[in-house]
């Protein structure tokens, strides 16, 4: 047969890529046809994004696809993280520069939130852990500092929304990546209006919902110009990258949550695939959070602040003279003392430091543990720190679905990190299945491959990843080490 191309739009924190998925009609080969950099951009006081390099970009990658392969490229469709939003005033001019999730204005909105709405009524809505960054409390931020910009708003756009807005003009809001919002019912699946009005946020410019597979329509004339990609279909995959992350893990059991996964890269996204959203006094207690899935499931899962740590130290490493790139730097932590330091994930010192290096040892002295000194024992106190994160939330997860998790599927770009599926596997006592990377770009292929009617089903689209794809496996040892350090790990916990 003849090979048919879909396109993949995959935006993270730190990067962007346009992808290729070359279908043979019974695997998929993954081609990177362009990358370049994303990030923050400081703007005055604030830290905003710049949608639209971004969008320069993906069409210079555009440009390229339809070059290398014309005719043959059938859809194409976005994804990117999630919360953050683009305002569309009715000229369909944006309003403001959109905002990063990790600016400041939303501190302290969370708690004023909680003196309108209780938190349970909060999460009965919602599903959503709670967190400052969530939709919900940059939508106050709106209305506290510039309300004008959300009276003249028409349209709200989630990032991947707007790609799709950039690409063929639908205003649409996907499933998956609306479920991020904390203003998305969690099992009537339409906009929480009620919620939404108790704290006096505007609801007219809130899309209509979509699920995945939805053709959104045909991408623009004066793009496919540009491009050469006349007629070429936009379908909205799992546009929250998790989403597309799990539809891309090459489980085997899709019917029990006997397996968990982590999402790995700048967030580690930890869960299980559930038909029903579990919103029990104890998953509110635990802050557990409910997000839309493929065919209609739920991913119960915690936001763990993932290899952003690591990040933030290389990047101090580097301003400081000493640059290694992250193979080197797991070398030397690999040689570094075990479990000698360790730090609590959830304290809010790590959101954002000017150096996480300083903050580390900050915390570590204050919480009279041994000061991690080299480069090494600080990378090693991040990935040991991470792992027992993942030990703690895998106990979560089993006593909230009562269903014992046999195997962690590692997915993502974090998964290429030997040093911390092993020590995911050590400190879980479970084995590790790690890859593929491309996760996020598989899910969200796939997912306009099935639209293509080409597939018929979750199960077979899982099938499909794993023959297209390499997979490495870590059994677990040490655990006598890793459960007394869980200890310490619990206990550090508790300091926040």
């Amino acid at each position: 047969m003849k090979h048919k191309v879909y396109l993949a739009i995959d935006l993270g924190a730190e990067s962007g890529r346009v992808m290729a998925g070359v279908w043979n009609g019974r695997t998929i080969r993954i081609e990177e046809i362009h990358r370049f950099a994303n990030g923050p951009v400081a703007l005055g006081e604030t830290i905003r994004w710049d949608v639209l390099r971004l969008w320069s970009e993906i069409q210079n990658g555009l440009a390229v696809a339809g070059k290398k392969y014309g005719r043959q490229i059938v859809s194409i469709g976005a994804d990117t993280w999630g919360v953050d939003f683009v305002l569309l005033n009715r000229q369909e001019e944006i309003l403001g520069q959109p905002y990063h999730y990790r600016d400041l204005r939303t501190q302290g909105l969370l708690e004023q939130t909680l003196k309108k709405v209780p938190r349970a009524e909060i999460f009965a809505q919602s599903g959503l852990q709670f967190m400052e960054l969530n939709t919900l409390y940059q939508l106050l931020a709106w209305q506290k500092h510039s309300p004008e910009i959300l009276d003249a708003a028409v349209t709200l756009l989630f990032m991947p929304d707007f790609l799709h807005w950039c690409l063929c003009g639908a205003k649409k809001a996907e499933f998956t990546i609306a479920s991020t919002s904390q203003f998305l019912h969690p099992t009537k699946r339409n906009w929480s209006l009620s919620l939404l009005q108790k704290l006096g946020l505007p609801t007219h410019f809130l899309p209509k919902l979509v699920t995945p597979g939805t053709e959104l329509g045909v991408i623009r004339k004066s793009l496919a110009e540009r491009t050469g990609l006349a007629g070429v279909k936009v379908v909205a995959p799992p546009s929250h990258d998790t989403a597309s992350a799990v539809a891309g893990v090459p489980a085997a059991n899709t019917g029990k949550a006997n397996w968990a996964y982590i999402s790995s890269g700048t967030w580690s996204l930890m869960g299980v695939e559930v038909e029903q959203a579990v919103l029990s006094p104890r998953a509110l207690e635990l802050n557990m959070t409910n997000e839309g899935g493929l065919d209609g499931t739920c991913r119960l899962l915690k936001n763990i602040m993932g290899l952003w740590l690591v990040q933030q130290c290389k990047r101090s490493f580097d301003a400081a003279g000493r640059k290694q790139d992250y193979a080197r730097l797991a070398q030397m932590a690999a040689k570094a003392k075990p479990l000698r330091s360790l730090v609590n994930l959830n304290d809010p010192r790590f959101l954002n430091p000017p150096d996480m290096p300083r903050e580390i040892q900050a915390f570590c002295r204050e919480t009279k543990q041994p000061v991690p000194k080299t480069d090494g024992e600080l990378v090693r106190c991040c990935y040991e720190s991470l792992a027992l994160m993942y030990r703690e939330t895998l106990g979560y997860l089993e006593e909230l679905t009562g269903n014992k998790i046999e195997v962690i599927h590692i997915v993502g770009g974090g998964s290429q990190s030997k040093i911390l599926n092993q020590f995911t596997a050590d400190a879980c006592q479970r084995p590790v299945v790690a890859g593929p990377v491309e996760a996020t770009a598989l899910g969200n292929l796939l997912t306009q491959v099935r639209a293509d009617g080409e597939l018929g089903s979750l199960a077979e689209m899982r099938e499909v990843i794993r023959k297209s794809s390499v997979v490495e496996r870590y059994a677990p040892a040490t655990a006598s080490m890793w459960r007394a350090a869980a200890a310490r790990f619990a206990a550090l916990r508790h300091q926040v």
